[in-house]
This record gives structure tokens, sequence and C-alpha cells, in this order.
């Protein structure tokens, strides 16, 4: 299993959402297709059929809890990496 499909079934399983990396979680985004514009220290990303705009900033080297969260909830609305 690679990085990204574990980092998808942690992001899924809602249990480490405070230990997420930024990077990663945006790293993935731009694999999905997003376009990605930062703005200060805002992370913005967009992709076409998707109706959220994400803004993501960094804790630390991580993720925000409840930005997690939101993309979580996009992955399973949209049916992202394959997810039924």
């Amino acid at each position: 299993m690679g990085k990204y499909e574990r980092l998808i079934q942690q992001i899924l399983s809602g249990r480490a959402d405070a230990n997420i990396a930024f990077d990663d979680l945006c790293n993935l985004l731009l694999r999905y297709g997003f376009d990605m514009r930062v703005s200060g220290s805002h992370h913005i990303f967009r992709k076409a059929g998707i109706e959220e705009k994400t803004n993501l900033q960094k804790d630390g080297n991580k993720a925000k809890p409840y930005q997690v969260k939101q993309i979580r909830h996009i992955i399973f609305k949209y049916k992202l990496g394959g997810q039924d």
C-alpha cells in the first residue's frame, strides 16, 4: 500500500484528524485534480464540479483537524479516489 492510499485510509477512518501532515493533505488534493492558490497562509483549493471551496492553513506542520474533516466530507460526497 502506497503513501497516498494510507493517507486516504487515515483520513476516511476519522481517528487521526489531528495527525495529518499539511503538505501530505495538499499533495493529495493536487493528485485529485484540485487547483491550488496561495494567499498568505491560506491554501485555497478549487476543482470543477465541486461546489465547496477548500481553504487550508497549517497548524505547525499538521493540517487543522476541522479542515481534515471537511476534506473527508468532500471525498465521500463526490466519491473521490474510487470511494463508493
